[in-house]
Formats: structure tokens, C-alpha cells, sequence
């Protein structure tokens, strides 16, 4: 397609649209997964991860069509994503006021696996609409999708720091996460097709309570942290 065209313009345009609107999970997803990072290691594991979901996503753009007519292939990814969201939301169970940590964070390679995973996941209706907005042209493709990187990059960033100072954002994270996984599983065709009429009204009260279910375990697991490392404090104020 050329590339001085009206019609190369406008498709251009619809992938923009269509990628910056799946910007925002994406950019918590990112900053879910690298918030207990060093500085540093955030910064590397962000641009990481950004870019190899990218590449992914590039690659399943010639092949979502017969990839999401496989059964069960988007409920199950809607699984693996609440999965990665009470994985993720552990992660706030990491310490307490003092330094004091309960459980280890989540390493380098470790959260750029999660973002690519996620990232994937989250994208497969999407890639589907991408897909159908260029036509086939994977260079139209990479042309959009490339406008997204650092507005993700640079978003996800700001969230990891709004998060490391507003633990409550953590919670929300997951929530989002967890209605994202509730209309994935609901819209999966099988699934779908098994619930008829209902589909409907379980596509919003099964998001609704994995997501109110997430926040929720998030709250709770923050709590039971901050819980033991005052029970350890005393402890040892008690034993000096």
C-alpha cells in the first residue's frame, strides 16, 4: 500500500485508536510487574517487556484469525490472567513501614515474563481488530503499534511510582486485571454459546466479582503482611 494515500492515513489512524485504547492495561499490567524492582531494573524491565509483548503481538497479527477459533483458547487465557493478577497483588505483601520484608519481590526476568505474558493475553481480541484495521499489511501494523510503546513506557512509569506511594492503587490494579479476566471468559465463544441468554448479565456480575474479589485479596493480603511485621517488631522489641 502506499504510503501518501487517503486510505493508508486512515487505516494508520484506526490502529492508533485501537492501540492506545488497550494502553492503560497495558501500562498497569507493566507497572504491576516492575513496582518492586530497583529503579534501575524498572526502567530496563518496562522497555523489556514492552517490547517483546510488541513482538509478540506483531507475530500473532498474521495468525489470530485461527488462533482464537481454537475452544476455550480465551477463557483460559482469562484463567492464566487471574493467575498473574493474585501473583502480582502478592507483591504489595512485600514489606511493611520499616523496611521490614515479608515476601521477596518479583525479579527482573521474572516481571518482563509476566508483562509479555499478560500483555499477549490481554491482547487477543485486540490483535483480531488490528488485524482487520490494516488489512493484512504488517507494516500499517508495526506503523500504529509503534506510536504506543512510549506512551506505555513512559505511563507505566508513573504508575509504578504512583503505586509505590499509594499502596490502594495496587489493590484497584488487581481489580482491573480481574475484570478484564471475567469478560474474557464470559465472551469466549464455547463459553458464550454454553450460557445463551445469560451472557449478558454474567459478562457484568462475573467481572464484577473477580474484580470487587481481587481488590479485595489485595486489601486483605496487605493487611496480613503489615499484621506479621508488627507482630515481628514487637517481637523482637520484647526479646531486647
Amino acid at each position: 500500500m502506499e504510503i501518501l494515500t487517503y486510505e493508508f492515513w486512515a487505516r494508520w489512524l484506526a490502529i492508533v485508536i485501537i492501540d492506545l485504547s488497550l494502553a492503560g492495561d497495558n501500562a498497569l499490567v507493566i507497572a504491576l510487574a516492575v513496582r518492586t524492582l530497583p529503579p534501575r531494573e524498572q526502567f530496563y524491565g518496562r522497555i523489556g517487556g514492552t517490547f517483546g509483548a510488541v513482538a509478540l503481538r506483531l507475530a500473532f497479527i498474521a495468525i489470530i484469525s485461527q488462533l482464537l477459533r481454537i475452544p476455550f483458547l480465551q477463557a483460559v487465557g482469562g484463567l492464566i490472567l487471574i493467575w498473574i493478577a493474585v501473583k502480582l497483588v502478592r507483591q504489595d505483601a512485600g514489606g511493611g513501614e520499616g523496611g521490614h520484608t515479608v515476601r521477596q519481590g518479583t525479579t527482573f526476568w521474572e516481571a518482563v515474563w509476566i508483562i509479555i505474558v499478560a500483555d499477549v493475553i490481554m491482547s487477543l481480541d485486540n490483535v483480531l481488530a488490528v488485524a482487520g484495521a490494516a488489512h493484512g499489511d504488517l507494516v500499517l501494523v508495526a506503523f500504529g503499534i509503534g506510536l504506543s510503546i512510549p506512551i506505555v513506557i513512559w505511563g507505566s512509569g508513573l504508575l509504578a511510582r504512583l503505586m509505590n506511594r499509594f499502596q490502594w492503587i495496587v489493590w484497584l490494579g488487581g481489580g482491573v486485571l480481574g475484570w478484564v479476566a471475567g469478560e474474557m471468559i464470559v465472551k469466549d465463544k464455547i463459553v458464550h454459546g454454553w450460557i445463551g441468554p445469560w451472557a449478558g448479565v454474567l459478562h457484568y456480575v462475573v467481572s464484577a466479582v473477580l474484580g470487587v474479589g481481587l481488590t479485595l485479596l489485595g486489601w486483605w493480603l496487605a493487611r496480613r503482611a503489615q499484621g506479621s511485621v508488627s507482630e515481628a517488631v514487637e517481637t523482637s522489641g520484647a526479646a531486647e
